[in-house]
């Protein structure tokens, strides 16, 4: 992850060196033998069993809580108000958790103090909700016990509740509680994933030795297994919309993958209020909003509808749904509330539906929709039942398909899917496609909280924990980004610093990572000599770094031979730094199968 320092969102590079997924767990318990359980050892308990320390407090009486020793807290009206409610069951990249189920004003979190915490389950990650309460970030090592008897260790780092990066929370709340009144200053709520041993069954994880770092909750993230990615999309920023008052949105997204089941995600990414589903259908698309035939009620823990909280998710429940590769799916939501600001993907390049008054979810027609969108709201992913897994793209706006034409599936990840089905020489991997226009690898575009026109996406490095990490299934990522740090004054160090922590991070959870070389792009304003000359040195440490798995070498496929800053101009769309429909099939015609 990064910091923020230079025009306002440059970053410098520190590794966090972990990835953020909500776990939140907790059952009410007595506290009385939080201490004596293990301040150092012995055995294993619950970790509300654990909790010591008072976070949460009433807003009429601020003192009963001290989170950070200095009488600050958080705020009950706050939590509530972003649907963080006692006991609250809460699913964030694909783990599923609890808010702690205690009263305000009662202890709801543990200092960290070499605890021994009963946890269990097979998964590929320990899921940790955090902050740290020092003025800075907070560190230590801990230990992941197994039911085999093995043991590995791990480092956890969590951000500070009060100065800790937006971009990463999972939740910040409007104000603090201090006994001399409230303040009108964003609290933050963070989760942080380490590795654990695939396929090992972990019995108890011993926590760090740091006071400063607090845990509210910890669980095991558990495996996609039998899933694959089918679409996917990132969240690129929070804006206005609508607004929005008892509408359906008929979503078009387009499969990579086929299977016999299907599930949706939902992200309510960025928000800070809930968001309600009154109802969810999935139907093959015939024409516009129209469907071949009546469209399939999803379900959410057995009911139609959902809500989600600020910063939450929420997986459909499976169902049997034959959904074909490279086809249009109807993914139709009723939103009953009144909703003014969403999480968007911008880019979409496809357009989509929105109804008049009611809950139109279940129809065929198409009548019922009398409005478009170009964006993808709330909608991150459709997974399919089987497959062999998942290969993410993560990139900027010539992999999110700046310049293609509209509805036509012409971006490059959906050539290179298109050469995934026609062939038998390795696995049939669904292509998740996480590009986000003006995204960048060391800098925030959009802030990471709050209504903003700007759909730039957090950095690379905030967002790879939720856009690659947490996909369903995901074996390879492919990062092809860094002409839009260099083009914005990022030197060549800071970029290849980035490069490398997405490439131990990556292999830090197991997943294969390829590099792409940045494409030229003399000719538009910003791609002067000097962004030049950083391209170049961020592609020389590309091509030769040992730890790559493998270069996609994408300058070379677009450049013109006989002026290599440039894009070649039969691949040039005409701004001479996006290439068009050839140059986008050109790239996925070049990659070589065999390293994905």
């Amino acid at each position: 992850m990064v910091i923020s320092e230079r025009e306002g969102s440059r970053v410098r590079l520190r590794v966090w060196g972990t990835a953020c997924v909500l776990a939140l767990l907790a059952t009410a318990a007595p506290a009385a033998t939080a201490r004596a359980a293990d301040a150092g050892g012995g055995e294993p308990a619950p970790l509300e069993r654990l909790f010591d320390n008072r976070a949460v407090s009433d807003d009429a009486r601020p003192a009963e809580a001290d989170f950070d020793g200095r009488g600050g807290s958080l705020s009950a009206d706050d939590l509530t108000a972003a649907g963080w409610t006692p006991g609250r069951a809460l699913t964030v990249q694909g783990a599923r958790l609890t808010w702690p189920r205690r009263a305000a004003g009662e202890p709801d979190n543990v200092r960290a103090a070499g605890q021994s915490v009963r946890v269990r389950g097979r998964g590929d990650a320990l899921a940790f909700l955090v902050a740290a309460t020092g003025g800075t970030e907070a560190t230590g090592t801990g230990t992941v016990r197994y039911a085999n008897g093995a043991r590995t260790a791990y480092r956890l780092t969590a951000p500070d509740w009060r100065t800790g990066p937006l971009a990463t929370k999972a939740v910040a709340l409007p104000h603090i509680n201090t006994p001399g009144g409230q303040l009108a200053e964003k609290a933050r709520l963070y989760v942080v994933t380490v590795p654990v041993g695939r396929g090992r069954e972990v019995a108890s994880v011993t926590l760090p030795r740091n006071g400063d770092l607090h845990v509210f909750a910890l669980s095991v993230r558990p495996e996609s297994r039998g899933w694959t990615g089918g679409w996917a999309a990132s969240t690129s920023g929070y804006t206005a919309v609508g607004p929005w008052t008892d509408r359906t949105l008929r979503l078009v997204v387009h499969t990579s993958a086929g299977g016999p089941r299907v599930r949706i995600r939902l992200d309510n990414t960025f928000a800070s209020t809930p968001v309600r589903v009154g109802s969810a259908t999935v139907a093959l698309r015939a024409e516009g909003a129209a469907a071949r035939s009546t469209p399939v009620a999803l379900s959410f823990g057995g009911v139609a509808g959902t809500r989600i909280p600020a910063g939450a998710q929420a997986f459909s429940d499976p169902l049997g749904f034959e959904v074909p590769p490279d086809t249009d799916l109807l993914v139709s939501f009723h939103l009953p509330d009144t909703v003014t600001a969403a999480p968007v993907h911008r880019l979409a390049q496809q357009t989509s539906y929105v109804s008049g008054p009611g809950d139109h979810a279940g129809e065929t027609s198409a009548a019922a929709y009398t409005s478009t969108v170009t964006t993808w709201p709330l909608l991150t992913g459709v997974d399919v039942g089987g497959g062999p897994g998942s290969v993410v793209l993560l990139g900027d706006s010539i992999t999110d398909g700046e310049k293609v034409t509209v509805d036509a599936d012409r971006r490059w990840p959906d050539v290179l899917a298109g050469r995934l089905r026609d062939q038998d020489e390795v696995p049939r991997y669904g292509v998740l496609n996480q590009g986000i226009s003006a995204n960048r690898v060391v800098t925030d575009r959009y802030p990471g909280d709050g209504v903003s026109a700007d759909t730039g996406g957090v950095s690379a490095l905030h967002r790879l924990d939720r856009d690659v990490l947490a996909q369903t299934s995901a074996r390879t990522v492919v990062v092809f980004q860094g002409v839009n740090d260099v083009r914005w004054g990022t030197t060549a160090g800071e970029v290849v610093a980035g490069l490398r922590e997405i490439v131990a991070r990556g292999h830090e959870r197991g997943l294969r990572v390829l590099v792409a070389t940045i494409a030229p792009c003399e000719g538009e304003a910003r791609c002067t000599a000097a962004a030049d000359a950083e391209r170049v040195a961020v592609n020389a440490w590309i091509r030769g770094d040992e730890d790559v798995d493998g270069v996609l070498d994408f300058d070379a496929v677009l450049r013109d031979p006989d002026h290599p800053a440039r894009l070649l101009p039969s691949y040039d769309s005409g701004d001479h730094l996006h290439p068009n429909e050839a140059g986008l099939a050109a790239l996925a015609g070049s990659v070589d199968l065999t390293l994905l």
